[in-house]
């Protein structure tokens, strides 16, 4: 601890001054984003993201964080050991520039921290190798005004506090600060960074900052090619200056977090990717960061467990996240350009781990690594999930490229897979999966909630398996029984989904409201963006005693593994979701827990999709607005009768097989353009 305190000036405020004028984009980054949000409206109060690409603080704290200003400046530093922080207010990720002026000689130290845990002369942990990140230091002389601009290597990939530390060489030691400013490096290509191509909003509050928080945290994980995290891993320090690009020539790579391991770990793309569909709408980036996984592939046909620059193998899992990628970005395109350039290298991923598919009908899994649960192997529940949808997912995917003799094997090999596993790894006296065929100990979150979500359980076993999962529950989250003790952002997002796909919406919104909610308010987070993960006594050492060598600062804290709310409350509550490649078909299916009103859309190269709901006493409104050349399907919630229904004003009448008194729901067709259906019960 610091016994000196520092002092901040309050007289004279001077104008900020802009000494790190960025351009609309990043550097050198051609502007190919959009420029204007495709659905403005209200909701974006709710938009985490700046106004501009360089930004500011917005609070001054003391050294135990304490607040003591607004960011007006300017604030001073006095001789040896005092330290300011700077809160910015919400996640950022850049270059730092301090503009300062000095007294005598010493040095000016910045360390930087997600949470407000680790504020201080410390950054919080981000290399890997456990050892300190440290600081950087500017060397500091006598000066009207000077500007320390941090190295570019030495780029901060996520933070919310900035600590400022003087380290005096001379006795009348003193540095004035007269601005500080980020240049925010994510989202390269976009010179508009709150130019979202989808939007949410709902009736309430808190979960329309989750929504949002979801898409930022997605923004903060689009970063140059160039700025990875350094590999071989640093003894000390941190160095994001790794080339990820691969013979790529896209301008944005997804990586896992901001702040670390900015490295493509496929796995997490399997919440991230439907997220950023549905927020921002960044195909491009994701065809691009699909791109370099498939040319980090072995001669063999199989995919990386970590892309560049770290390349290792050795995960039947994440092989299979990134052909799940690629059917969520080709039915959300329709790109047959790329398709046809990945498809052989895909069909040949799909060899290799159909290839491990045994006499059971199941996989058996080798490649053991997984996303940090304790055990996976042999007719592990999790990855027979994976590959179910997998398999599904290409069968479709062999059919758009022509290929129909592997359409009909893999569906066929579908079918075979879901008896098996339903017959093997289901305990009907506990109404859930094991964690595989022969453990009757271990009911996992991750494979429970992936039965419900990519339609794997038989559907007398569905609304079993969604109660179950909630005995895992807590105050704060679902603990995860495959990692005792950790509650899991990539698993709580299969999980809500979940609980919405068994059409339990409020189970689903409960679970948001518990692990999203409880963080977004958290006084030590970044208000702003989705956690990795945290433990069950609400303290930010996710994977402290499994994996991460005790080090709970090394916990992301803008993670794309965690923002499956994101996606569900758009696919799921309001509804929406395209059927066909590029959207040519769609599906219309609200859910409504406990809102009175959502709405929702996103856009494909189609064009703009959008649909909002409204419940009244006696029933809701549902309209819907889809591009020329689509057709939809509404599924539309009833109530122990058959409802009545009116289209556009008109009363029409119900079909026979429209009304299923066992869903309580009615199935009609939506016509492209701008509709409303009236349902009263």
């Amino acid at each position: 601890m610091f016994t000196l305190a520092a002092l901040v000036t309050l007289g004279a405020i001077i104008s900020q001054r802009s000494v790190a004028l960025a351009a609309g984009c990043w550097r050198n980054t051609a502007c190919t984003g959009p420029t204007s949000a495709a659905f403005p409206g209200a909701w974006d109060k709710y938009n985490y993201s700046p106004t501009s690409r360089t930004v500011s603080p917005a609070s001054i704290l003391s050294a135990n964080g304490e607040f003591i200003s607004d960011y007006t400046g300017p604030a001073t530093l006095k001789l040896n050991g005092s330290q300011l922080i700077f809160d910015f207010g919400y996640e950022v990720a850049g270059i730092v520039t301090v503009s300062y002026g000095g007294t005598g000689t010493g040095n000016l130290g910045l360390a930087f921290t997600e949470a407000k845990n680790w504020t201080g002369e410390w950054s919080d942990s981000s290399n890997g190798s456990f050892q300190p990140d440290g600081y950087l230091l500017a060397n500091v002389t006598t000066t009207a005004e000077q500007n320390y601009t941090m190295p570019d290597a030495k780029l901060r990939g996520g933070f919310r506090y900035l600590t400022l530390f003087s380290l005096a060489a001379t006795e009348a030691f003193q540095i004035n600060i007269l601005d500080i400013t980020v240049e925010i490096a994510y989202q390269p290509s976009w010179s508009n960074l709150r130019a979202y191509q989808g939007y949410f909003s709902c009736s309430d509050d808190l979960l329309n900052r989750i929504w949002y928080s979801g898409a930022y945290t997605l923004q903060t994980n689009a970063i140059p090619p160039a700025t990875g995290r350094e590999f071989p891993i640093l003894g000390g320090g941190w160095m994001n200056d790794q080339n990820l690009d691969l013979s790529s020539t896209g301008d944005t790579i997804y990586v896992d977090g901001s702040k670390r391991d900015r490295t493509v770990w496929p796995g997490d793309l399997g919440i991230a990717v439907p997220s950023i569909l549905v927020s921002t709408g960044d195909w491009e980036g994701v065809a691009n960061t699909l791109t370099v996984l498939y040319n980090d592939q072995q001669s063999s046909g199989e995919l990386p467990f970590a892309g560049p620059g770290i390349n290792i193998y050795g995960s039947d899992t994440y092989h299979m996240a990134t052909l799940i990628g690629t059917y969520d970005y080709f039915l959300w395109t329709n790109d047959i350009t790329w398709l046809t350039t990945i498809y052989p290298k895909y069909k040949s991923a799909m060899g290799f781990i159909t290839g491990k598919i045994d006499s059971t009908g199941m996989l058996s899994v080798t490649g053991t690594n997984d996303w940090g649960r304790l055990t996976q192997g042999g007719h592990n529940t999790e990855a027979n999930m994976l590959l179910y949808k997998v398999l599904t997912g290409a069968s479709q995917i062999a059919t758009w490229a022509g290929d129909s003799a592997s359409s009909s094997t893999w569906s066929s090999q579908a079918a075979t897979l879901k008896a098996a596993v339903n017959a093997n790894n289901y305990a009907a006296s506990v109404g859930a999966f094991k964690d595989d065929d022969t453990d009757t100990t271990l009911y996992p979150e991750d494979a429970n909630s992936m039965a419900l979500v990519f339609g794997a359980a038989l559907p007398q076993y569905v609304q079993s398996i969604s109660q179950e999962l909630t005995k895992n529950w807590i105050g704060i989250g679902a603990v995860a029984p495959e990692l005792p003790g950790n509650l899991v952002g990539f698993v709580q997002s299969f999980e809500i989904k979940a609980h919405m796909a068994a059409r339990q919406a409020s189970r689903g919104l409960e679970l948001i409201r518990r692990a999203w909610g409880w963080y977004i308010n958290n006084p030590y987070g970044t208000a702003s963006t989705c956690i990795e993960g945290y433990l069950s006594d609400g303290s930010f050492g996710y994977r402290a005693t499994t994996g991460y060598d005790n080090d709970y600062s090394y916990t992301s804290h803008a993670h794309g593994w965690g923002t499956g709310p994101t996606d569900a409350l758009t696919s799921y509550i309001v509804g929406l979701t395209v059927t066909a490649p590029g959207g040519s078909q769609w599906n219309l299916s609200p859910q409504f827990g406990d809102l009175t009103h959502a709405e929702a859309g996103f856009t494909t190269p189609m064009g703009q999709f959008s649909a909002s709901w409204s419940t009244t006493d006696g029933g809701y409104t549902l309209a819907w607005d889809a591009p020329g050349e689509t057709e939809g399907v509404l599924v539309l919630p009833a109530s122990g009768t058959a409802p009545t229904l009116e289209v556009d004003g008109q009363s029409r009448a119900l079909q026979q097989g429209e009304y299923n008194s066992t869903a309580q729901t009615v199935t009609i067709s939506g016509a492209s353009g701008s509709h409303t259906v009236t349902v009263t019960y």
